[in-house]
């Protein structure tokens, strides 16, 4: 199907498409099962020059859209989700910056991070603020030119492996989620730390910890925006990165519907290949069409933020929700299409479908996803009255 790609946009994901044959899908199996950090990928990533796609020329970047991102996170992920991730959750943790920093901050920190010398990470997530933003306990204490920090972030994607974390603090509880703000912290600054790596389902090679500040002191001049402005930060943030994830989990289903098709052409049973028999034609043909569906989707969400528009939570959302819940479709009838053999860590589907899982859950649940449409459709019509 014709998108009406760039030319520069085709080389993205030829690219991407060579790095993901080559350089990732040998070692896959390997990452998923050591839960080792690909750092190896990382750097054929930054010599690609991805980690700079949506950061503007002028720092470093390469001045592309959300929607080149998309298109690498999309064939990276048909390899590996996990090992994506380490990019897409780069761009996650960069967000607050690009949109809200200023420019001694954007000079600072943009061109190491858009040349992969350094990646980033996002500290939003907390015991008791998963889907409620609204709970953060993490505190951000004025102390003359300095912020004290404490609290813990928890399931923060690059945890330990990043140098560079945007955090959402509270700098005046009695606020509410109007007395939230957010900082930049550095790695090795006095007082961050981190907890074990966890020992997750999926996306292995993906590094997930808590940050923990204790007493971590950081410069007034790290806080991103105004005071006050945290949640805003952070939900903006979200509804520019949400396609991102939808583009992981549109390339994991797009990978598991290549690996069933590609399976079903060889297996035999009945003295002949199973993708003769109807029932698997029909399963191969929802797989795909569901599939397209969301590409569609994420694609234009993606189209539709780089054009900037300024309501994108609802397209955000769509696009993160539909691609979530087609990969764990996508990903369960491929395990079905491979039978016993589907099962097992020898076939690489048994992994896209541990990997899909968590598309649904992270970034804002599947369910918060519905909430965001729903709220803005009605908000919607209520204008038209």
């Amino acid at each position: 199907m014709d998108y009406g790609f760039t030319e520069e946009q085709m080389m993205i994901k030829d690219l991407c498409r060579q790095i993901a044959e080559e350089k990732i899908k040998p070692v896959r199996e390997h990452y998923d099962v050591t839960g080792e950090f690909p750092w190896d990928i990382v750097k054929v990533m930054a010599e690609a020059d991805l980690f700079g796609l949506s950061i503007e020329e002028q720092y470093g970047g390469m001045g592309g859209g959300v929607l080149d991102t998309v298109l690498a996170v999309e064939e990276l992920s048909k390899a590996c989700g996990g090992i994506a991730l380490a990019l897409a959750a780069t761009g996650l943790g960069t967000y607050p910056i690009l949109l809200f920093g200023n420019e001694e901050q954007k000079k600072k920190y943009l061109p190491n991070i858009a040349a992969g010398k350094t990646l980033a990470a996002f500290c939003l997530t907390e015991a008791e603020a998963g889907s409620d933003a609204g709970g953060t306990q993490t505190t951000a204490v004025r102390d003359g030119d300095e912020f004290i920090l404490n609290g813990t972030k928890q399931w923060i994607t690059n945890g330990s492996e990043a140098e560079i974390y945007t955090v959402v603090a509270m700098t005046n509880k009695a606020k509410g989620p109007r007395g939230a703000s957010a900082f930049i912290v550095e790695k090795g600054t006095p007082g961050l730390s981190f907890s074990k790596k966890e020992n997750k389902m999926g996306i292995r090679a993906s590094a997930t910890t808590e940050v923990i500040f204790q007493d971590c002191r950081i410069p007034a001049e790290n806080m991103i925006g105004r005071e006050g402005q945290g949640f805003m930060v952070a939900m903006k943030t979200l509804d520019k990165s949400r396609p991102g994830v939808a583009a992981q989990a549109l390339g994991i289903a797009a990978g598991a519907l290549d690996e069933a098709i590609q399976y079903s052409r060889q297996r035999r049973q009945f003295g002949k290949t199973i993708c003769s028999f109807q029932g698997i034609q029909f399963m191969l043909a929802d797989m795909a069409t569901q599939v397209e569906a969301s590409r569609a989707l994420v694609y234009q969400a993606s189209r539709h933020i780089d054009l900037g528009h300024k309501d994108i939570s609802r397209e955000s959302a769509m696009c993160k929700l539909l691609a979530a819940d087609t990969a764990m479709r996508v990903t369960t009838d491929a395990v079905q299409i491979f039978g016993g053999y589907g099962y097992m860590k020898e076939y690489p589907v048994e992994k896209m479908m541990r990997d899909a899982k968590i598309t649904q859950i992270y970034e804002g649940t599947n369910q918060i996803q519905r909430e965001v449409i729903a709220l803005s459709l009605i908000k919607e019509a209520a204008k038209k009255r």
